[in-house]
């Protein structure tokens, strides 16, 4: 399989929430976002939710356009299948209730299928649960918590392997007004 494009961007998971989707699919959904939190990544068809178990320590997200079916990472800690549908060609990264962190020009708008897989997860959020214990126990001020939180020996990493199936669904002009 050959890598047509590829985009990578750090955020903090905002209430350990980033989401992935179309720039014209801003409106959440709450049953993919509810989703999320016992399947790590769920979503929608237009609006994909990765699920941290932390909010405080920065992770990364690649996206990865394919030119056919990819299998996930061997160092994946999990992975789930994804859809996705973009009417524009453009994906945008947020961190939440934080706002974009980053958006992504796909190679031509239309639906892209794919999988989701992580690794670092558990390893930062018990970075963090550490982190916190040594705070209480050693007196830690915010600036030392902080500078601990950044160097997390792990990178908790998000990854979404796409590739292009099919045209976008046309929108009808009545489906504007209704």
């Amino acid at each position: 399989m050959a890598l047509i494009t590829e985009y990578g961007t750090r955020t903090r998971p905002d209430r350990r929430i980033v989401e992935v989707y179309d720039e014209d699919a801003y409106l959440g959904d709450d049953e993919a976002l509810g989703e999320s939190r016992t399947r790590v990544v769920a979503g929608n068809g237009y609006h994909l939710y990765l699920h941290s178990l932390q909010s405080e320590i920065e992770v990364e997200v690649t996206v990865r356009v394919w030119d056919g079916p990819r299998e996930p990472s061997w160092e994946a800690e999990g992975d789930a299948p994804v859809s996705l549908e973009s009417e524009t060609g453009t994906l945008v990264v947020r961190a939440f209730t934080g706002g974009p962190v980053g958006d992504m020009s796909l190679p031509r708008p239309g639906v892209y299928e794919g999988r989701a897989w992580w690794a670092g997860r558990q390893a930062t959020a018990d970075h963090l649960v550490e982190c916190d214990r040594r705070r209480d126990a050693e007196g830690w001020g915010f600036e030392r918590l902080r500078r601990a939180w950044r160097e997390c020996p792990v990178q908790e990493r998000y990854v979404l392997d796409l590739w292009y199936v099919r045209e976008p669904e046309p929108v009808e002009d009545a489906d504007l007004w209704a």
